[in-house]
This record gives C-alpha cells, sequence and structure tokens, in this order.
C-alpha cells in the first residue's frame, strides 16, 4: 500500500512497510509542516494578486499561520488558496495603494479589506469559501467594537463617541452620551436675566435689585443654582421669576433678601414646581 496525503496539509501519510530507511525524513518534514501551520509566518508580495501553495509534503507559503500581504497595488487583487482546504489564518493587509485585497478559495468567495482597510483579520475557509473570524482592526480603522456574550450569543455593540458612556437599558446595550450632572458656573450677573437650567449664577445686586427668570417649560430635575456675590441681597433683593410656574407650590415669585443667601432650585412637577434644596 503507497503512502497517501492528507487532505488539509498535505502531509505525507505513510503506509505500513513503506520508506524503508526513509521514514523520519517523511516524519520530520511532517513535523515542520505544523510548525509551519501552528506559527509559520510568511510575507507575500501581492502587487499582481497571488495564489498561495499547498504541494504534497512539503513546505510551502499557503501552509504558515500568519501572512502579511505586501507590496504596492495599482488595482484591486485576489490572494487565493486552493478549493479544499481547511485552515485558520491571521492575514495582515500591509499592501500600499487605495484599492481592495480579496483573500479567497479558486472557486469561492472570500474577505475583502477595503481601499483603505490596512487591517489584520482573523480568516478561516472551510474547504469551500473564506469566511471572517474575529476583526483586529488596527488603531487607525473604523471598524472597532465590543463582543458580549447573552446566552451563549455574540452580538457587537459599535464604539461610540468621545465622552458616551456604555449603559443598558436591561435588554439592549450601546453607547449614550452622559446625563447632565453638576453644575456649570457662569460669570458674575449685575443685571436681570433669564437662567439656563444646569447653571449657577454669582449674582451682584451692588448697583440695584435683580430679577432672575427661571427657564420656561423644565423638566423634573432641572436645577438652578444662586449665591449672592457681594453681600448685598439684604439691601437689593433678589427676585426669581417663576416664567408661570409655581415656587414651592405657591402661583408667586420668590423674594431673596438675606445677606451672603445662597441656593438651589429644584424643579418637581406642575404642583409644586420648583423647590429650594436647603431652607
Amino acid at each position: 500500500m503507497a503512502n497517501t496525503t492528507s487532505t488539509t496539509l498535505k502531509l505525507t501519510v505513510q503506509a505500513t512497510g513503506e520508506n524503508s530507511g526513509t521514514w523520519g525524513q517523511f516524519t520530520n518534514t511532517n513535523l515542520l509542516i505544523l510548525e509551519q501551520a501552528i506559527g509559520g509566518y510568511d510575507a507575500v508580495g501581492v502587487t499582481s494578486g497571488a495564489t498561495l501553495t499547498f504541494s504534497n509534503g512539503v513546505l510551502s507559503n499557503g501552509k504558515n499561520q500568519v501572512l502579511k500581504l505586501v507590496g504596492t497595488i495599482t488595482g484591486n487583487v485576489n490572494v487565493t488558496i486552493p478549493d479544499g482546504i481547511e485552515k485558520t489564518y491571521i492575514v495582515n493587509n500591509a499592501t500600499t495603494g487605495a484599492h481592495t485585497v480579496t483573500f479567497k478559495t479558486s472557486s469561492g468567495s472570500g474577505v475583502t479589506w477595503g481601499t483603505t482597510d490596512k487591517t489584520t483579520k482573523i480568516v478561516y475557509t472551510d474547504g469551500t469559501d473564506v469566511l471572517e473570524g474575529v476583526s483586529a482592526t488596527s488603531p487607525g480603522g473604523t471598524d472597532k467594537q465590543i463582543q458580549f456574550n447573552d446566552n451563549g450569543s455574540f452580538g457587537g455593540i459599535t464604539m461610540g463617541t468621545t465622552g458616551q458612556i456604555l449603559t443598558t437599558d436591561g435588554t439592549t446595550a450601546s453607547f449614550q452620551d452622559p446625563a447632565a450632572g453638576g453644575t456649570s458656573w457662569q460669570a458674575v450677573k449685575t443685571a436681570g436675566f433669564t437662567a439656563v437650567a444646569g447653571e449657577g449664577y454669582f449674582i451682584n445686586t451692588t448697583s440695584g435689585a435683580i430679577t432672575m427668570t427661571l427657564p420656561s417649560s423644565p423638566t423634573i430635575g432641572d436645577e438652578v443654582s444662586f449665591i449672592d456675590y457681594a453681600g448685598t441681597f439684604d439691601t437689593n433683593n433678589l427676585t426669581i421669576g417663576r416664567n408661570s410656574e409655581n415656587i414651592q407650590g405657591s402661583a408667586a415669585d420668590l423674594t431673596v433678601s438675606v445677606e451672603r443667601a445662597a441656593n438651589t432650585l429644584v424643579y418637581t412637577d406642575g404642583t409644586q414646581g420648583w423647590l429650594l434644596k436647603v431652607k
């Protein structure tokens, strides 16, 4: 019975009684091919495309685990492996030129890098097509995702923009802008003005009384803060205009006449309106 060849890596499968005196050479070559498949690296020039080889019983560039595709390409190119091969690859598209690179089987489909996609991908072939496993995008890439496991099913969440946080409604996770928090303090006010929710005001009534009008159409949790800047609220009062909303349950403006007064109003609802945090 003669030697045969394995389907995937084209190893020499020795038959019983064959290769007397030379079986060790076949074994050593098989081990080198396995080493190549597990940790082998090769830079493959693909200027005009390339066909990777899988020769029987010898080392071949298509058997490497890691492939770096190099060269200046002036058009879209294909890097092809033979049909019938089942193998996993780590492929780095290091070509120069704004053209696509497709890693595929001879007769089937493959994985394509876009014209500006110079990234590393983990791909595999099932003997018919080349498919993408996990995409490892470089810092300059655009397809950044976090993978989550939900009862054994993985799903991707696309990265958000700067300053966003990851949140969930109990079913779906996504990146969102953080909820407004803290107080944005403004420059000293010396004349009447309309306040904005989330802002704080240093109010100087040295020259005369001032009216701070509360925001219109407030929503629950809106806040407005104020401080007596010059210690003159007792002489020239601060009037807080309700702007059609109640203040502490009353349909009346609020007068602040305490020297060095400081407080924050929080909107609740149409009944109580704006409430003071401290009394």
